[in-house]
């Protein structure tokens, strides 16, 4: 048997499609990391929240591997590029009824990669500095 198209990619366009015909603004938050591409400007402790709605956007696309569409971010248009798997929930804003989704072993596992590898670039006096700074971290070891 084929592997399963996983079900989060129809759940968000479903609740966007849900929250434009009752004239709600759809909102969806992302986890930023090295595949997401968002104004870095607007990521807070890792995340962002991005309106979604139709006359916030330019070129919406929801498919089953990404959101892509264009905004404008202090009047300036930007490319934005949300893999599916950094996708943490789709919301209304004026409601906030939605869907939240768990964290995605794939993108969890990217993070640890990219958060070591940024370490591991660091000089070797500020590694102790760093370990002491960072919180423990759990590794699934196959």
């Amino acid at each position: 048997m084929s592997e399963l198209i996983p079900t989060k990619p129809y759940m968000l366009r479903a609740l966007h499609e849900w929250c434009v015909d009752n004239n709600l603004t759809p909102h969806l938050i992302v986890a930023v990391n090295a595949q997401t591409r968002v104004p870095m400007a607007y990521v807070k402790d890792g995340e962002i929240v991005l309106n979604i709605n139709y006359s916030a956007t330019k070129d919406l696309h929801i498919d089953n591997d990404s959101v892509v569409f264009s905004a404008r971010f202090g009047g300036v248009s930007q490319n934005i590029y949300v893999p599916m798997s950094a996708v943490r929930g789709v919301f209304a804003r004026e409601n906030g009824q939605g869907m939240f989704f768990e964290a995605d072993l794939e993108q969890e596992e990217v993070q640890f990669s990219a958060d070591h590898a940024e370490e591991d670039a660091k000089p070797a006096e500020n590694k102790e500095e760093l370990n002491k700074s960072k919180k423990p971290v759990l590794k699934i070891v196959k």
